[in-house]
């Protein structure tokens, strides 16, 4: 499997690693500058040429997996046979520069109604390295052309239709995926923010929608849904930033993508 494909490979899957690139090379030594390797929490893929350049940058890459917050990180070799090194001796002659860059699981967003504002949402969450998912009961607004603005997306794009039950999704999403409801229907917004609330691994739950509306939810929630207050005050409603008052999808939207933006600044790496 190539660098490339394995770096895919890792996101696919929603799984750590780091990608290790040889940076600089003087003299003589194992692989060229651009070599690269690609260490997962398991595996690895490709190689910067083996010995103990490579044994102590899998090493180091391992423990920025289970770091909270890793930073990319040089390491600098000589390789020659007067150096102590960890794994064995490299006398190429040469001295090397190894760049560890980190490879994190991206944070996960899903949009439920992708109605006008949450069309105008979803292209500027697509403009983050995010996973995005985008659903909604209404085939019509899911069709490549209306959704052909998002054609360019740094996001990757998870389109789900959903026409009988849309709260089904909620168990289907990553862990820690940021909720956005935003539905049609208030009815179907009540039911997924019932759903939200039994399903433990999501992250933050945003509710748009007027304090009239809220209170109606939330009575419900109580009583029918049998969730306590604790519970309930997962949701946040209204999303948005509050100094943002104006009406149009477009400017709704920005509101709520700024808005969630600092929760991720809140919630850290």
């Amino acid at each position: 499997m190539t660098w490339v494909a394995a770096v895919a490979r890792l996101r696919a899957r929603r799984e750590p690693g780091v990608l290790v690139t040889v940076a600089t090379v003087r003299g003589h030594a194992p692989r060229d500058a651009g070599a690269k390797l690609v260490v997962g929490r398991t595996g690895t893929w490709g190689s910067i040429g083996g010995g103990n350049v490579e044994a102590v940058a899998i090493d180091r890459a391992r423990e920025m997996v289970t770091a909270s917050e890793p930073k990319p990180e040089l390491i600098d070799f000589a390789l020659n046979d007067k150096v102590t090194n960890q794994h064995g001796v490299q006398c190429c002659g040469g001295t090397v520069s190894v760049l560890l860059e980190p490879l994190p699981v991206v944070r996960a967003v899903a949009v439920f109604g992708v109605g006008h504002v949450g069309l105008e949402l979803a292209r500027i969450l697509a403009r983050q390295d995010l996973d995005l998912h985008l659903v909604d009961s209404r085939a019509d607004l899911l069709t490549e052309e209306r959704l052909g603005v998002l054609a360019d997306a740094v996001a990757q794009v998870h389109v789900h239709h959903t026409p009988l039950l849309p709260e089904e999704v909620l168990a289907e999403l990553p862990p820690g995926t940021h909720v956005l409801i935003m539905t049609h229907d208030h009815a179907e917004d009540a039911a997924l923010c019932d759903a939200a609330l039994r399903t433990d691994h999501l992250g933050s739950i945003g509710l748009i929608g007027s304090v009239a509306k809220w209170a109606r939810f939330r009575k419900r929630l109580a009583t029918e849904g049998g969730h306590d207050d604790t519970v309930i005050d997962r949701i946040k409603t209204p999303i948005g930033l509050p100094d943002i008052a104006g009406k149009e999808p477009a400017t709704i939207a920005v509101s709520v993508a700024a808005d969630l933006l600092r929760t991720f600044e809140s919630a850290g790496g």
